[in-house]
């Protein structure tokens, strides 16, 4: 089963050079895994039929308790055969349906059968979790194809409404998977369904947010919304997810659960008051539109309707009727569709009022869509006959509000009946007073898929008893009643029957009166679901503005303040109310003496933060406080967390010089006495409250520290360093995370600076190319004649003749040259001895970058482009995909880094260690410097740029001399 998903995605990976080689024919080739899941499901029928179940489980990380389990059994194998199955035809269909020359057709063609292999996954899951990461999945790859033609606003509108809807009802429903899993004590739905937990009130209400996912996926009201509007997708996505995949799901969730959870107070009456309005609504809705596509659209709101009603009742029969119906379902839509794809592509619009006589231009593709309609409007012989008897001889048998269910069941039939008949009328069939349309001739290859759909269903109408046991397998998982019901054609004369001839009468009777009906909707029209969501959004839009507006009055001092009166707020009632420094030790100032005054130094530099006006000196004491916490650090023996303290507290202070250059020397804000009085309590409240939280989070400490494993782990690999073990391999992944986020931050702040080209004036002029960057020759100086030499010039760095003489140092220049691979020999020791010394990766990246910034501040910015020619974003993103790439294959095996380690020994060096968490930290190094060097680049070499072209404006400008009517200074 994993190889059959494996395989989907491994070749959507692939689709770009097989569309770049085959052109449309590359449809061809990926039909090749669901075909195969096809036969493979074929060969389990037996299997499923019988009651059994095909399992495989796979112990991800055993410590931990995750495991991936997928479980093959008879509701499983009938959705297993409708998502391969319908992916194969309508992935060959792809390769009638589409040129060679139509856009973006590699990438439609990769999300369209990832999305077929994510389908699998999801049908085929035993697990809570795992079900939810590829429920997830179908919506974002449901996004990218609804959204195919990004160029048209319609599309792109349609996606979003479609990924907001199915996301919100998603994260709705995980929240009720987790409360589920919680009571249950397990997330194997196998074992959740054998022994469900007790109908409590955390267990309705988790029940009540799992439907809210399954109705927004399966688009039933009040999340019908996002149906019709998807038909903006390509036909291709129209038949797969809107009629035999996607909307499926839901439905299939709560067929899924429906044995464990169908008497759990709430569950019936939302599934079948909700099923039932929108299976009215859907189809009163259907006859009064004209585009074919969209007719196709509410018909599926109405049949979704339908089938959530059948699978939520929660009795044998109506079990076995949603099953049924389930399968007829997706062999009359999914042909419906296209076939109005191909009257679209022969005919060159969907509107039923511009078409007329199609059906005798195209005899064969009207013939397929007669069958499959026959079988949407339950006529006999087909499956959708059989299939809709069997729901009305369930409900009929039912309680009262099972009688109450037909009756609605009853009329949206008809409903059914006459928006099948408006479909074929309008796209077939000649009208008085309508030109025949034009159409070009269709292939058979183009019809074959729609027809096999549709001959599936012709041959399943009298052969559906083939089907009884299978799907009866699924049915018996409820309490079995006296006389259980069993798929046939035929069950004589009887109350069905009447309702199925009621029901089509009905139907012909609102076809007859087409116009009549459809004045009498469009008078009696209620505001459309789209227009509500438009309305709505709208609504938060001005909503957001408005207390935007009200909230950001752009005073940072406002905002901080704020959020140090709410932190204040918060933790001083929780110390109030729960007053737990009751029972905890006595708060121990200092260990040794040398850390209270280090501390006393560290306080005092932060209070003379709160009297100066100068914008430097405000810096240097906030940098003090930072050099004054690593101090502490050293005291209290953590070499790593000082080490990497003073080299952040570093780069902060040079960035911020870097800013002050284009900054005013004194703060501007005018602060008031009474403000200065309000502020200065506030601050010092906020401190001491955080000191006292700390205290009490240390001192009431239970259980026992969690360092001592971490220590007793490191000692176990014959490691030293237990910080950098724990931030590369311990916790590899939040590392990874922060890696990222920094790596965000620091681009979101660059590019705040760089509003047109990050490379703008990074090259060092034509004249200083020819100096390298430690030439020791002598160069000849400017003005001196061919032949003279005067005295030879050093050339100390590569680019320092681009200063102007007054803001050269020689001396800072000879520093300059004497540390920088120094320090770059130093920051690459710290990387690799960081398993049993202090240092790391971090740590390493930011001495590489100050040995940059060294180089910068020496020589200006064409002296920062000599030493890092490349650009910053290849070091972050080479870092983060070294990082990324190692802690996926560490959970391959279910670790975090320990997936490969090399022992070796080499002369001079002696034995070492090369593995996955070294190679990690190379990653973490890269990207460090990654960020430090466009942090750099943007406060330094850009602002220089920038004072550049301000001072040669201004000489310009005095070059230029005044202005007519000015005075000459």
């Amino acid at each position: 089963m994993i190889a059959l998903i494996v395989a989907h995605f491994v070749l959507a990976a692939f689709a770009r050079p097989l569309v770049r080689r085959l052109g449309a024919r590359a449809f061809l080739v990926l039909a090749l895994p669901p075909a195969a899941t096809t036969c493979w499901a074929f060969t389990r029928w037996e299997t499923a039929a019988s009651g059994s179940s095909v399992d495989w489980s796979w112990a991800w990380m055993p410590d931990y308790g995750v495991s991936v389990d997928l479980r093959l059994d008879a509701l499983a194998e009938l959705m297993v055969l409708l998502a391969s199955g319908v992916g194969t035809l309508v992935l060959l269909y792809c390769a009638s349906y589409f040129s060679d020359t139509t856009p973006r057709l590699a990438g439609f063609a990769g999300n369209l059968l990832a999305f077929a292999g994510a389908m699998l996954a999801l049908v085929l899951s035993d697990d809570l979790i795992s079900l939810y990461v590829f429920w997830e999945l179908t919506t974002v790859f449901s996004y990218l194809l609804i959204g195919y033609d990004s160029e048209q606003r319609h599309s792109r509108r349609s996606a979003l409404q479609a990924l907001t809807v199915t996301t919100l009802g998603g994260l709705a429903m995980l929240i009720g998977f987790l409360i589920v899993g919680q009571q249950a004590g397990t997330y194997r739905i196998s074992a959740i369904l054998a022994d469900p937990p007790q109908a409590t009130a955390a267990v309705q209400a988790a029940v009540l947010l799992i439907l809210c996912g399954a109705l927004s996926k399966s688009a039933v009201w009040p999340f019908s919304l996002w149906l019709p509007n998807a038909m903006a997708a390509p036909t291709p996505v129209s038949a797969y997810l809107h009629a035999a995949a996607m909307v499926k799901a839901g439905v299939y969730l709560i067929a899924r659960l429906a044995p464990a959870f169908a008497d759990v107070p709430g569950w019936r009456p939302v599934v079948m008051v909700f099923g039932a309005a929108t299976m009215l609504l859907g189809g009163w809705r259907a006859l009064r539109l004209h585009d074919l596509k969209i007719v196709l659209a509410y018909g599926t709101v109405s049949q979704l309707g339908f089938l959530t009603l059948l699978a939520g009742v929660g009795n044998r029969d109506a079990a076995l009727a949603a099953a049924v119906m389930i399968l007829g379902h997706a062999l009359f839509k999914a042909p419906l569709f296209l076939v109005t794809g191909i009257v679209d592509h022969a005919a060159g619009t969907r509107d039923l009022r511009k078409l007329s006589g199609v059906g005798r231009a195209l005899p064969q593709v009207c013939a397929v869509a007669v069958l499959a309609a026959a079988s949407m409007a339950a006529l006999p012989p087909l499956l959708g006959f059989a299939a809709k008897e069997s729901a009305f001889e369930a409900l009929l048998h039912g309680g009262t509000a099972d009688r109450w269910a037909l009756g609605i069941t009853v009329a949206g039939s008809a409903l059914t009946v006459a928006y099948t008949a408006r479909f074929i009328w309008g796209g077939f069939l000649r009208k008085p007073g309508v030109a025949d349309t034009p159409v070009h001739r269709v292939g058979p290859a183009f019809l074959a898929a729609p027809a096999a759909l549709a001959l599936c269903g012709l041959v399943l109408g009298p052969g559906v008893g083939w089907t009884d046991r299978l799907l009866s397998a699924y049915a018996d998982a409820f309490p079995a009643p006296a006389h259980p019901y069993h798929l046939a054609l035929w069950h004589g004369w009887g109350t069905a029957l009447l309702l199925s001839a009621a029901a089509t009468a009905g139907g012909a009777v609102l076809f007859a009166a087409r116009d009549r009906v459809a004045r009498l909707s469009r008078r009696i029209a209620w505001p459309t679901a789209d227009g509500v969501f438009g309305q709505l959004l709208l609504g938060l839009e001005r909503l957001s503005l408005q207390a935007t507006g009200f909230v950001q009055r752009g005073s940072l001092s406002v905002y901080l303040a704020t959020t140090l009166l709410v932190m204040l707020a918060g933790q001083l009632a929780v110390l109030v109310a729960d007053r737990p420094w009751q029972g905890a030790s006595a708060p121990r100032l200092w260990d040794v003496p040398l850390q209270g005054a280090v501390a006393a130094l560290t306080c005092a530099a932060a209070l003379l933060c709160l009297t100066v006006r100068r914008r430097m000196k405000a810096v240097v004491l906030a940098g003090l406080t930072g050099y004054g916490t690593a101090l502490l650090f050293v005291v209290q023996g953590g070499p790593d967390l000082a080490l990497t303290q003073f080299c952040v507290e570093t780069v902060s202070m040079i960035v911020f010089v870097l800013v002050l250059r284009r900054m005013p020397v004194h703060f501007q804000e005018s602060v008031s006495t009474w403000r200065r009085a309000v502020r200065i309590p506030v601050a010092l409240a906020a401190a001491a409250t955080l000191g006292v939280v700390v205290w009490v989070a240390a001192a009431a400490r239970t259980a026992s520290p969690a360092g001592a494993a971490m220590v007793e782990e490191t000692e176990h690999h014959g490691l030293k360093d237990v910080v950098a073990t724990i931030l590369v391999d311990l916790r590899a992944w939040d590392t990874m995370g922060e890696s990222a986020v920094l790596a965000a931050a620091a681009i979101g702040v660059t590019s705040l600076i760089y509003l047109h080209r990050r490379a703008e004036g990074t090259a060092a002029p034509a004249e200083t190319r020819d100096r390298t960057a430690w030439s020791v020759t002598a160069e000849p100086l400017t003005g001196v004649p061919q032949g003279d030499e005067g005295a030879p010039e050093r050339g100390w760095l590569a680019a320092g003749a681009t200063l102007a003489p007054e803001h050269r140092s020689v001396v800072f220049e000879v520093v300059t040259r004497l540390l920088f691979h120094p320090i770059l020999v130093l920051s690459v020791y710290l990387l690799f001895c960081a398993e049993n010394m202090p240092g790391g990766g971090f740590v390493g990246g930011l001495v590489a970058g100050l040995a940059l910034i060294t180089r910068y501040l020496a020589g200006g910015r064409f002296e920062l482009a000599e030493a890092a020619p490349l650009q910053p974003g290849l070091f972050t993103g080479l870092g983060l995909f070294v990082s990324t790439g190692v802690a996926l294959i560490g959970l391959s095996d279910g670790t975090v880094l320990h997936a490969w380690t090399y022992h070796g020994h080499w002369p001079l060096v002696g034995d070492f260690e090369f593995g996955t968490p070294v190679i990690f930290d190379c990653g973490v190094y890269l990207l460090v410097l990654g960020v430090v060097l466009d942090i750099v680049r943007a406060l330094g070499a850009k602002i220089d740029r920038q004072i550049e072209r301000a001072a040669a404006e201004k000489a310009a400008a005095r070059r230029a001399g005044p202005e007519p009517g000015e005075a000459t200074p």
